[in-house]
């Protein structure tokens, strides 16, 4: 297994229990790794999503849940690399939203695969020659 960057959807859905295959690659993950690794950026959208919700005791049981977790910042490489990928993106047509270029980036720089089970977005970057490798925990 290498070492990889969860997106907000795996990491969503492992939180609900939604798919046994999703939880048996993160108890993999986490056996050889100690911990699961994700961005500031997943932080960002989760906690949003709880926020619409008016849910601060959500917010709370998410934040202790990530709290032995590794989080990744978003620094200044990472955002000039999302840039450039959103750009990208953007001039040819196949835009994917703001979060979803960060993530990669963050990604991109510490050298992880990406997992997601929205390989479709994640694809358009690839296309445009960036090389993010992308793993399928829902498989």
């Amino acid at each position: 297994m290498n070492k990889g960057l969860l997106d907000t959807d795996i990491l969503s859905e492992l939180f609900k229990g939604v798919n046994p295959s999703v939880g048996r690659n993160a108890s993999a993950y986490r056996q050889a790794f100690g911990h699961l690794t994700l961005s500031a950026i997943t932080v960002m959208e989760i906690v949003s999503g709880l926020q619409r919700m008016q849910s601060p005791r959500r917010i709370q049981k998410f934040m202790n849940n990530i709290s032995g977790e590794e989080v990744l910042p978003f620094d200044k490489a990472a955002g000039k690399l999302a840039g450039e990928i959103a750009g990208d993106l953007e001039r040819t047509g196949q835009s994917i939203g703001i979060a979803d270029p960060m993530i990669a980036a963050v990604a991109l720089q510490h050298g992880l695969e990406l997992v997601t089970g929205n390989t479709a977005h994640f694809q358009r970057i690839q296309q445009l020659s960036y090389p993010l490798t992308l793993a399928n925990w829902r498989q």
